[in-house]
């Protein structure tokens, strides 16, 4: 327990890799190439180009390793933290970091210590990989969960009702979760509403972490000991990937810091939330792509195991070639001796035996194609049958109307977009990945390929498909269709052209939003989610209502989407959300406390999108101080200080919006209430910006009677304006008539 005293000041070393690893691209165009005189070995460590000990080794900062010698041992450190492993093909760097967040009870003294772990790689050229690491949790009646700048990812582990067992973490006593992609920034939480004080006779602790798979293995012990902490002596190691520099190749190649300069070089964009590159030797070719002449020749020739068989293998640059000893001729990439030529009577048994292997050949071949054909076949209908889809299709011919949704099949979804092409898609997220498709109807869709989907809605996605397929409000996107036959379902939505409501906000295109439209896209909004908590013939709950979920087509009506957090809702108490899932600044405080999903949930973060478009302001800032991290405190305080004016976008400040605008305000407190049950309903939400929206036509009309008399003389103007909404036009008409009458 002395060791895990420590751990807080071991973890302060995760301020100095910030300071030394920032991404100092922005002011340095050096010319990519190997320094001279620098070592390539640290240790039992291999220091590769772009890496280097001191900045005159080193590509740029991001790369600049300190090599010290620590309790006799001689190492590289990225400011206070150890490089273990630098992999130039995986473009990949190992580190031993001090990022676990633990709590541990001691029965004897009746305390709880704990320390929270986190790490920033924000404004650096490394980033979580996705593919090599796993968030652990570890405990009894353990809530735990990584926060990052944009998820809450996490899991429940428990010690009751299951025996633990090492090497196995799948919810008794340790659990995993899976990390989202393009990770920067992470900090480690307990859910202190559950722990494991209460009955623990003995030390028992609790722990969560970011760290590499391939380095855990779940021992029993490490649920009621320090055991975990011990053993990997306060560190676990975490692989970062990394990219050279935050440009695409195709710019990357026209600047004199383009860092692929070996011959035989390829560049490979990164695949991440936002644009980079790295740089790989070409197929047959292996070395370091970041110097001239790095990537050399693989000779296959010389392997332990020869390419060619029996044959010669003759090496070519970036290849080899096959040929055979004398005596000897090729077929089929193997050589076989040349045999005499028989007689007549002597060959007529060989060409029969020829013909008849060449026919079993072709009949083996078949029948295996046949069984093939007939395994992926079994296997689609598998899937098909385990999402429900025999109840789906049976229920779509049972009722009325059914029949506009549609199951589509794998390969029609590979057509529309193009097999999935990259170039296709137009949104990713932390439910999956969204591309832009053409059906042959020539109707464009948005078809949207999940990343995972656990065991309860697999039993029932057949039947919530069939309720969603039914939502049809013009303000939410409506689902077409979804394909079963693969192992995670993929769904399939109207397509909506204008882009997010974030895009418009946070996009910086320069273009000043009217207060009208900002609040025609909110009751627009509104409307959509009261629909789906109580005009649908069963409620449903979003789960993640966030600006960048909220589509506008070219009128700029909004339509709700993204139900890959969505529940059904709860027709019991005594269903429970075991994993928290959302998007930060938008939580639900309550939510995640309880990790019960209710209406009042959508509720709280329609109140964040409100703020968003009163104030232009994203609903979290990490670099922000205090609490103008968070949109929502930062508004609640400026209430409470009467400072509502301070806050407001400025396109928006006028003095005869003030009214509206603090009515807005004031909704948008009652929303944010802490407690759900002071919250309004979102039916109640959508009446009253309804009814602002009213006041606010009726203001514009009083104030300007004449230029709206021009505009209705003139419909082709009235249809571009931004001030007056095309169906509020025969309300107007009809008020400007009562002005001129004198009514």
């Amino acid at each position: 327990m002395t060791k895990l005293r420590y751990s807080r000041f071991l973890l302060s070393g995760h301020i100095f890799l910030i300071l030394s690893v920032i991404w100092a691209l922005a002011t340095a165009d050096v010319p990519a190439g190997q320094r001279s005189g620098c070592p390539a070995k640290c240790g039992d460590v291999d220091i590769p180009f772009p890496y280097g000990v001191g900045k005159e080794c080193a590509l740029h900062d991001g790369f600049n390793l300190n090599c010290t010698t620590v309790e006799g041992v001689e190492m590289p450190l990225a400011g206070h933290i150890q490089v273990i492993k630098i992999s130039l093909a995986n473009s990949t760097a190992t580190l031993n970091t001090t990022a676990i967040s633990w709590k541990c009870y001691h029965p004897a003294t009746g305390t709880m210590n704990s320390e929270k772990g986190w790490l920033n790689l924000t404004n650096t050229p490394y980033w979580i990989s996705e593919v090599d690491n796993t968030v652990i949790v570890i405990g009894c009646n353990t809530l735990a969960y990584m926060r990052s700048s944009a998820y809450v990812i996490g899991c429940f582990s428990t010690c009751e009702g299951t025996a633990l067992e090492n090497n196995t973490c799948s919810g008794a006593g340790c659990c995993q979760a899976d990390v989202p992609k393009g990770i920067q920034y992470y900090e480690g939480y307990f859910n202190g509403n559950y722990n494991n004080t209460k009955n623990s006779q003995d030390i028992s602790c609790s722990y969560i972490t970011v760290m590499e798979k391939a380095a855990f293995n779940f021992k029993t012990s490490y649920v009621k000991s320090t055991v975990f902490y011990d053993t990997y002596k306060g560190k676990v190691p975490i692989v970062l990937n990394w990219q050279i520099a935050e440009s695409a190749c195709m710019d990357a190649k026209n600047t004199s810091s383009y860092a692929c300069v070996s011959n035989h070089s390829a560049c490979v964009d990164s695949t991440t939330h936002k644009p980079g590159y790295h740089c790989k030797c070409s197929d047959g070719y292996e070395g370091n792509p970041y110097l001239a002449g790095g990537c050399q020749d693989i000779d296959e020739c010389q392997r332990l195991v020869n390419p060619c068989g029996d044959g010669i293998c003759k090496n070519t640059l970036g290849n080899y070639s096959c040929s055979c000893y004398p005596g000897n001729y090729m077929t089929n990439g193997i050589c076989v001796p040349i045999q005499k030529t028989p007689s007549r009577f002597q060959a007529m048994p060989v060409v029969g035996a020829s013909v008849g292997l060449v026919v079993l050949v072709i009949a083996v071949a078949c029948a295996c194609l046949i069984q093939e054909r007939r395994k992926l076949r079994n296997m689609k209908l598998a899937y098909f049958r385990q999402h429900g889809g025999t109840i789906l299709f049976e229920e779509m011919r049972s009722q009325q109307g059914a029949d506009a949704f549609k199951i589509f099949s794998e390969e029609e979804l590979q057509q529309a977009t193009n097999r999935f092409s990259e170039k296709q898609v137009i949104g990713r997220g932390g439910h999956g990945t969204v591309y832009k498709g053409l059906l042959k109807s020539n109707v464009e869709v948005a078809v949207k390929r999940c990343m995972t989907i656990d065991e309860q809605h697999k039993k029932e996605f057949g039947k919530e498909m069939l309720i969603l397929a039914q939502i049809n409000h013009r303000n939410v996107v409506k689902l077409l269709g979804c394909c079963l036959e693969v192992e995670v379902p993929m769904l399939v939505y109207e397509f909506v052209p204008n882009g997010t409501l974030f895009d418009l906000i946070h996009g910086n295109h320069g273009w000043r939003i009217s207060l009208a439209t900002r609040l025609g896209i909110a009751h627009d909004s509104a409307e959509a989610l009261s629909y789906l908590h109580s005009g649908a013939s069963t409620p449903i709950l979003h789960g993640d209502v966030k600006s960048s979920n909220i589509l506008l087509d070219d009128n700029h009506k909004a339509k709700v989407s993204d139900f890959g957090a969505s529940i059904l809702a709860p027709t019991d108490e005594s269903q429970f959300v075991t994993l928290v899932q959302g998007t930060c600044g938008y939580l639900d405080p309550e939510y995640m406390q309880t990790c019960q999903l209710t209406d009042k949930s959508d509720v709280y973060s329609f109140g964040v999108v409100l703020l968003e478009l009163l104030t232009c302001k994203k609903p979290f800032n990490l670099d922000a101080l205090g609490q103008e991290k968070s949109l929502s405190m930062m508004f609640m305080s400026a209430m409470k200080e009467n400072r509502l004016e301070v806050i407001l976008d400025d396109g928006i400040k006028d003095e005869d919006n003030m009214e509206i605008l603090e009515e807005i305000a004031e909704l948008a407190k009652h929303c944010l209430e802490m407690s759900g049950e002071n919250r309004p309903s979102m039916k109640e939400v959508a009446e009253k910006l309804d009814r602002l929206r009213k006041m606010m036509h009726h203001t514009w009309l009083q104030q300007n009677p004449e230029e709206m008399e021009s505009l209705l003389e003139e419909p082709s103007a009235m249809a571009h304006s931004t001030i007056v909404s095309d169906q509020y036009f025969s309300i107007e008409k009809k008020a400007v008539t009562n002005l001129q009458s004198g009514r």
